[in-house]
């Protein structure tokens, strides 16, 4: 029984974005009908590190891009920074060091905006518009007693003209301050993985996660009793499985030939 077939036993799906549906700022090849079929079998959600945009944001930038979103499949870390403090601290009063949709569904989800000085909590992620300024005003709300949330800590972000510094470089940029980050819940936190299966409804054990990056998709995968599937249109290779010590359930080429059942290797047993 190949992976197509055994892609039956699961009941929902899990996506990275960038290196599985896009490349570039573009949908890669047969995504869209992959996309589809995958959703005949159960739901799917997007789980992105990004934090620069808020759910609406992100699924109206990827339909202008050509690829068919349904409301509510895509999860930023900015959403899940916003749930998770809901959820494990109730409504807090918040400064971010990062862009609009951090604010954005911090609000959404009942927070408070407010000045550095009378911030509970800074949540910081990628910048592209980071200032000298802005680390002051981080500085100063951290040294009032502030807690660090970081969204990610991804180094780096794939762009349509390369890698550019990702929401990693920013809190960085404060942990070399003296001060380190409480709580981070971008991938492979289990906390964005949580989140996902929640807006699934559906158990891990009953879940498949999708990545092209083995030590954030694949490794949070597996830390939350997710099978993963691994594919090669992205950033990592085959050959870091060997020298990573990270082994997916399922290594394919693209997604598309993932539900075709046009797998690599199977590494844990599965045939």
């Amino acid at each position: 029984m190949g992976v197509g077939d055994r892609l039956q036993r699961y009941r929902g799906f899990i996506l990275d974005i960038d290196g599985v549906l896009v490349r570039g700022g573009r949908p890669l090849p047969g995504v869209s009908e992959a996309l589809a079929r995958l959703r005949e079998r159960g739901p799917v959600v997007l789980l992105t590190n990004n934090s620069t945009q808020s759910r609406r944001g992100a699924e109206a930038r990827l339909r202008e891009r050509g690829l068919p979103v349904g409301e509510g499949e895509v999860i930023p870390s900015s959403y899940v920074a916003a749930r998770y403090l809901r959820s494990a601290h109730g409504r807090v009063q918040f400064w971010a060091l990062g862009e609009r949709g951090i604010v954005e569904e911090m609000e959404l989800a009942g927070h408070r905006f407010v000045e550095p000085g009378q911030a509970e909590w800074v949540v910081a992620g990628m910048d592209r518009d980071l200032t000298y300024a802005k680390l002051q005003d981080a500085l100063q709300a951290l040294l009032a007693g502030a807690r660090l949330l970081a969204t990610n800590r991804d180094p780096t972000y794939p762009t349509e003209t390369g890698l550019v510094p990702g929401g990693g470089a920013v809190v960085g940029a404060l942990e070399g301050m003296g001060f380190s980050s409480e709580v981070v819940v971008g991938k492979p936190s289990p906390i964005a993985y949580r989140v996902a299966l929640e807006v699934l409804g559906v158990p891990p054990r009953e879940a498949l996660m999708v990545g092209d990056r083995l030590d954030t998709d694949i490794a949070g995968g597996h830390g939350v009793g997710m099978d993963t599937a691994f594919v090669l249109s992205g950033i990592s290779t085959a050959e870091e499985v060997e020298r990573t010590g990270i082994r997916p359930t399922w290594i394919a080429r693209d997604l598309p030939a993932l539900v075709r059942g046009e797998v690599v290797a199977s590494l844990t047993g599965h045939g």
